[in-house]
């Protein structure tokens, strides 16, 4: 009993490690005064100040749209892809493209990115950090859904095959069904690491189009002030909302198909 305790030990020690410094964030969030490190009371003004920075609303304002664009063309481009390499192909070459921009470094794609852009001739803007962000989620969006495809029951595509239905009716009325789950757990997940992805969309967005990210940044080299931490508390409290979300719809839908 005492061995079985003293393995919660480093368990906990680690937890206190990573969450430690981010309720201190939270906390230092509602401070009174001017300084980030010294707790001088409660207050909500620094939510107020946040709300009336012209540069953070036109970054939060093209984060949602870069976010909600390649969020949409990610589940669908990652969801036929995902459902290419598991039921038409058999190939290790590209199940491991697919999921390349998943697992390569944030700053090796997006100079790969930026220097496709620069071949191309094309402009850098919202455009160029929304089709990034796409190749981006989509890699996770195809992880997600071929890892709910090793799952699913063959035999009733089989089935709607035999009595009569066409590829494209089994794939709405019987595939889709089974991958909703997943296909929205994959959907969420490339949301939410496209609002809080900077490398990328450092390299790829113009310098009058930033991204919230990029705002930051420009914001921090000065020094951390309460409005960064209000800003940084509001960014958790929503990535906390669509882990919940993803978690709530997910057995939603798994007990309905």
């Amino acid at each position: 009993m005492r061995r079985s305790r003293l393995l919660y030990v480093p368990f906990w020690v680690a937890y206190a490690f990573l969450y430690t410094p981010i309720l201190v964030l939270v906390v230092m969030s509602f401070n009174a005064g001017e300084s980030p490190y010294i707790y001088e009371g409660f207050s909500l003004d620094w939510y107020g100040v946040l709300v009336q920075n012209a540069k953070i609303r036109e970054g939060l304002v093209n984060t949602l749209i870069v976010a909600a664009g390649s969020t949409a063309l990610a589940t669908v481009l990652g969801t036929l892809l995902a459902v290419g390499l598991a039921r038409h192909t058999r190939s290790r070459a590209l199940d491991a493209l697919g999921v390349l921009p998943a697992v390569l470094p944030d700053l090796v794609l997006a100079i790969g990115l930026l220097v496709f852009y620069a071949m191309i001739k094309s402009t850098l803007g919202l455009h160029s950090v929304l089709l990034a962000h796409t190749v981006f989620g989509m890699a996770f969006v195809t992880a997600v859904v071929r890892t709910r495809l090793t799952g699913a029951d063959t035999s009733l595509e089989e089935a709607s095959m035999d009595l009569g239905a066409t590829p494209f009716t089994t794939f709405l009325r019987v595939t889709l069904p089974q991958l909703a789950p997943g296909i929205l757990a994959g959907a969420l997940l490339a949301f939410t690491l496209s609002i809080d992805e900077f490398v990328i969309a450092y390299f790829t967005a113009a310098p009058t189009t930033p991204t919230l990210p990029i705002v930051i940044y420009s914001m921090v080299r000065f020094g951390v002030t309460p409005e960064i931490n209000a800003l940084a508390t509001l960014l958790l409290l929503v990535s906390f909302t669509a882990v919940i979300v993803t978690q709530r719809m997910t057995r939603l839908t798994e007990s309905l198909s």
